[in-house]
């Protein structure tokens, strides 16, 4: 964080100072944990049920922070005393971000793909300047400020990935951080059960480009006609991306290497060059083109954006991690979260890395679906047996649609079953896996990562 006086954090959330020298300046950075605390930081003390971060303010100051930031005095601690310490740390990093003239913020929002596509971006801008990006989908109103509260002076971009349970979340954290470029990837059905509709969906997703000025930019998905829509919500110049012909970032000529890693031709209006992914998945064709589409915007030119994309990996785990084992089977983790659209991808990717070979799918129960559930487990399943997949694991009785969907397609050649839970998965896979096999793990957070754990123990070293 940009160094402040306490007086500065003070009139900035609204608090005031208690056993405080107002001269005081917080160096170091803003922490929750107090595990984490450095000298000259300033630690928030979040009340809780269980746990109340001011039991910890003591401590926190003897490791060295000047100040605690929370909503009850501790004696003998000097204190930034609020009403709400979530809200002031939201109001802590728009007046960071607000004394940071020579920062851009970009912002990106989607049912799926966001973390990752987050990732590539910042991959990509971390080439032209100092980048700020959230580990892993720190996406709320805790991780917003959080990852904010990270900038410095030296720091060009900052990369925020926007989550959202409901109509009114992106504006906030909009309002929290301000973007310049907003990114829009896809409106899915993801956490359908919370919003109502996929129009709501979109509705909320379309925040990210009304808060844009007029100087701001929208990238916004072509291939996408609920995200291609939301060009009449923003005041800001819209760029297109995708494969659809009225992009202005395109890709052209998609084609799969035999480990379905896709290559394109890039297509801009300064010219075109030839692009080899180093990542899994045709879908990473349309993340990587969003990410194109920001770095273009911010300066890179054409022949280091195209060989800048062929060096993008991976950042955050489990999300399409291939592994290939010594034993000669690859498995797939892309176990951190589940939803009807992304493990559809997953799967046309196991299709395809595992063309010529035999294919398992691991699949769990896919949350938040509301009214939609049973619907959106069984076109998985529908979808599983269309793709040819030979053997569906269906892990834990709330994921049985997703079985139902499968076996209901009479011309499969494959085979379901539905299992009690993640070990009797493992034991299946301990039995039947042989060289040449190819692994899918996925689910909603619901420990199917214990599939993908246990099959990496099982090959010791592994090479990605």
């Amino acid at each position: 964080m940009i160094a402040l006086s306490l007086a500065e954090v003070a009139a900035a959330v609204d608090g005031r100072l208690v056993d405080a020298d107002p001269e005081t300046r917080v160096t170091g950075p803003v922490e929750f944990d107090s595990r984490k605390v450095a000298p000259g930081a300033l630690f928030v003390a979040f009340p809780g049920e269980k746990v109340d971060g001011h039991d910890y303010a003591a401590g926190a100051v003897d490791a060295g922070a000047v100040a605690v930031l929370g909503t009850r005095e501790v004696p003998g601690v000097p204190m930034v005393l609020v009403a709400d310490a979530l809200d002031a740390m939201g109001k802590l990093a728009r007046a960071v971000v607000d004394r940071l003239p020579g920062l851009t913020v970009i912002g990106l929002t989607g049912s799926s793909g966001k973390t990752t596509t987050k990732d590539l971006i910042a991959q990509l801008t971390v080439r032209l300047g100092p980048t700020v990006a959230p580990p892993g989908s720190f996406n709320n109103e805790l991780g917003h400020p959080y990852t904010a509260l990270q900038a410095t002076p030296q720091t060009r971009y900052l990369v925020m990935e926007k989550g959202a349970r409901g109509v009114g979340h992106v504006r906030y954290l909009c309002d929290v951080v301000p973007p310049r470029i907003s990114v829009v990837l896809n409106v899915g059905v993801a956490h359908i059960g919370e919003f109502g509709s996929v129009e709501t969906i979109a509705l909320a997703k379309g925040e990210l480009v009304e808060a844009l000025p007029a100087e701001g930019l929208a990238v916004l998905n072509a291939d996408d006609p609920l995200v291609d829509a939301m060009a009449s919500r923003t005041v800001a110049r819209v760029v297109r991306y995708g494969e659809a012909a009225h992009a202005d970032v395109r890709a052209v000529d998609v084609t799969l290497d035999g480990r379905g890693r896709p290559a394109y031709t890039l297509v801009t209006p300064e010219g075109s060059a030839p692009v080899r992914l180093g990542l899994t998945g045709r879908h990473q064709v349309s993340n990587s083109l969003a990410a194109a589409a920001v770095a273009r915007e911010l300066g890179m030119p054409l022949a280091e954006l195209a060989v800048a994309l062929g060096e993008l990996g991976l950042v955050s785990t489990r999300r399409m991690d291939v592994f290939a084992r010594p034993d000669g089977v690859t498995v797939i983790d892309d176990s951190y979260n589940a939803n009807p659209a992304s493990t559809a991808v997953a799967l046309r990717a196991l299709a395809s890395l595992g063309e010529g070979g035999r294919t398992f799918a691991v699949l769990g129960y896919m949350a938040e679906l509301g009214a939609f559930e049973r619907e959106g487990h069984q076109q998985v399943g529908r979808l599983a047996a269309e793709l040819d997949i030979d053997r569906l694991l269906v892990v834990g009785e709330p994921a049985a649609p997703i079985h139902e969907g499968a076996t209901a397609v009479s011309d499969w050649g494959g085979e379901s079953v539905l299992l009690t839970d993640q070990a009797a998965a493992v034991e299946v896979l301990r039995s039947e896996l042989r060289p040449g096999d190819v692994v899918l793990v996925k689910g909603s957070r619901y420990r199917t990562w214990e599939v993908a754990d246990a099959l990496r123990a099982d090959a010791g070293e592994v090479s990605r």
